[in-house]
C-alpha cells in the first residue's frame, strides 16, 4: 500500500514546509487507512492505496472529513482546509 520510507519522506516534507504546528503522519503499511474504510484498489496502478482526502482533528475528534471523488481535486485542497479552520 505505502513504502516503509513513507514517515521520511513526511518528515522531509513537514521541514520543507515550515510545518511545525501540523502533525505529519504516514501510513506505512496501510492499516489506517483500511481501518478508516479509504483504501481503494487501483489494479494496474500500485494495487490498494489510499483515497485522496483530508482530515482536520481537533483534541483528537474528527472535525471535517473531505473525500475526493477519483480524478479530483477540490475537497481537500488547502483553500478549503484552510476555510474550514
Amino acid at each position: 500500500m505505502s513504502c516503509k520510507d513513507d514517515a521520511i519522506v513526511m518528515n522531509a516534507w513537514g521541514e520543507s514546509q515550515n510545518a511545525e504546528n501540523i502533525m505529519m503522519l504516514a501510513d506505512g503499511d496501510g492499516s489506517y487507512t483500511k481501518a478508516l474504510g479509504l483504501s481503494m484498489d487501483t489494479a494496474g496502478f500500485g494495487g490498494v492505496r489510499s483515497q485522496r482526502y483530508a482530515m482536520i482533528i481537533d483534541n483528537g475528534e474528527v472535525t471535517s472529513l473531505n473525500v475526493e471523488q477519483a480524478k479530483s481535486f477540490e475537497v481537500s485542497k488547502a483553500e478549503v482546509i484552510i476555510g474550514q479552520l
